[in-house]
């Protein structure tokens, strides 16, 4: 791995911004002790690799891992609307929106664990990013299109055989939604890995009640079973050779209308309460997206190649990292964290503003205005007898500058008080002009 010392002050640097994250940025940032033609390259050196990043975590996960630890897989989309296309840079179809969207997709591997006293730790052991360099016409639109050559499912089972055989972290569980669970997925994970799994299914999958049904090919819908509530039953999914274990959980949306979840696990000991508590941590996936996203700047990246894209996703999770070990370390959570950030930035650039200012009593303000009204208006305001110009009639003044002048134009008011400055835009009419004056 190129330039470690570079990955840690990127990483930071992506913490500790509030904007787009750019090599200029970072320069200014470091008073120029690294120009921006160094980070620039840094970024587009050769692509860090899940391997890369491995390396980078393995003693923190070392430390962490226990045996009943979880995984949870799922992915989702950086938008990048406006970016140039490439192979990573392009149209991906979005559950939430139900339809395609131009962005780069991928793939998380969030490790969960308890830690002492009621905490837990929410790592990333890696992260695929899903790669279309095959283009293809459509044979319908006859427009061109992008396609992997391999499906999301495969890079998940090639991506947990790794974490599993070669990496050997310790978990018993992998857990994932809809869109992950496939036969396939369900049959590596229950026969190459022998863990277990607990996975939501669509309410059309099809499934039979015994082993003599599933023989006999009399297989139905899931939601067709009548499940007693908090039960769980055996049931054969078809194109599956060994039982798995269905359970229904009910909820109620916000806007009171319910759901339904339907659960199933290899893992015949679990009770029903153990099958919802422990999909339930899938949830923490979510939260690391949201996370890397509005606290990792993981979508803040103006570089629009390929390799840079890449590695700075690589430098986002980095810094997640470092924000989920400040998070144990300070009993906290992570936006608290970003948010103790942006006040002491808020302060400082306070500090600096008002050491910028000339010294002197204060402001002056002048009314450049032919108008007597609105002169004896603000002459009111200033002496502290009006406090607030929007108490006074705004028809009133329009009424008499529209006589006086003859035009609208949009209005600007300027509010002070008491050395505290408040601008309010009204989207009215020109009344006034404001001058300022500083004086030694």
């Amino acid at each position: 791995m190129k330039h470690p010392e570079l990955i840690d002050l990127y990483s930071d640097y992506l913490l500790t911004s509030f904007g787009l994250s750019s090599a200029v940025g970072m320069s200014k940032m470091l008073d120029g002790e690294y120009s921006h033609d160094q980070i620039s390259r840094f970024l587009a050196q050769t692509t860090l690799t899940p391997l890369d990043y491995w390396k980078a975590i393995k003693p923190i996960v070392r430390k962490v891992e226990q045996d009943d630890g979880v995984i949870a897989v799922d992915d989702f989309i950086i938008d990048k609307p406006h970016s140039t296309e490439n192979d990573i840079i392009c149209y991906h179809f979005d559950h939430k929106v139900n339809r395609n969207v131009k962005g780069i997709n991928v793939i998380s591997f969030l490790y969960h664990t308890a830690l002492d006293e009621g905490q837990s730790i929410e790592l990333p052991v890696s992260y695929e990013i899903v790669s279309k360099p095959v283009k293809y016409k459509d044979p319908v639109t006859n427009q061109e299109k992008r396609r992997s050559e391999v499906t999301k499912n495969e890079l998940v089972r090639e991506r947990l055989s790794v974490l599993a055989r070669k990496n050997r972290i310790k978990f018993s569980t992998v857990l994932w939604d809809t869109w992950y669970s496939s036969n396939d997925n369900f049959d590596y994970v229950h026969k190459e890995l022998s863990k277990y799994f607990v996975g939501a299914l669509k309410s059309n999958r099809q499934v039979a009640l015994s082993k003599s049904e599933k023989l006999q090919g009399k297989f139905q819908s899931v939601s067709a079973i009548n499940l007693e509530p908090q039960s769980r039953i055996e049931v054969w999914i078809k194109g599956l050779d060994f039982p798995v274990y269905l359970t229904k959980q009910v909820f109620t949306n916000k806007d009171e209308s319910t759901g339904e979840l339907y659960l199933v696990s290899n893992r015949k000991e679990y009770a029903y309460e153990q099958q919802i508590m422990i999909y339930q941590k899938r949830w923490k996936v979510e939260q690391f997206h949201k996370s890397t996203k509005q606290n990792a700047a993981l979508a803040k990246s103006p570089t629009k190649y390929e390799v840079t894209q890449s590695n700075h996703i690589f430098c986002s999770v980095i810094a997640y990292v470092k924000l989920e070990l400040l998070k144990i370390k300070n009993c906290t959570n992570h936006f608290a964290i970003k948010g103790k950030l942006y006040l002491k930035a808020i302060q400082a650039a306070f500090k600096e503003l008002q050491n910028l200012k000339p010294k002197g009593t204060g402001l002056t303000l002048k009314a450049q205005t032919d108008m007597p009204l609105l002169e004896h208006l603000l002459n009111l305001f200033l002496n502290n007898q009006i406090f607030d110009l929007r108490k006074v009639s705004y028809k009133d003044i329009i009424k008499k500058n529209s006589q006086s002048t003859g035009r609208r134009n949009p209005v600007l008011f300027l509010f002070v008080k008491k050395h505290k400055f408040f601008n309010n835009i009204i989207n009215y009419y020109n009344i006034f002009a404001i001058s300022f004056e500083f004086f030694l």
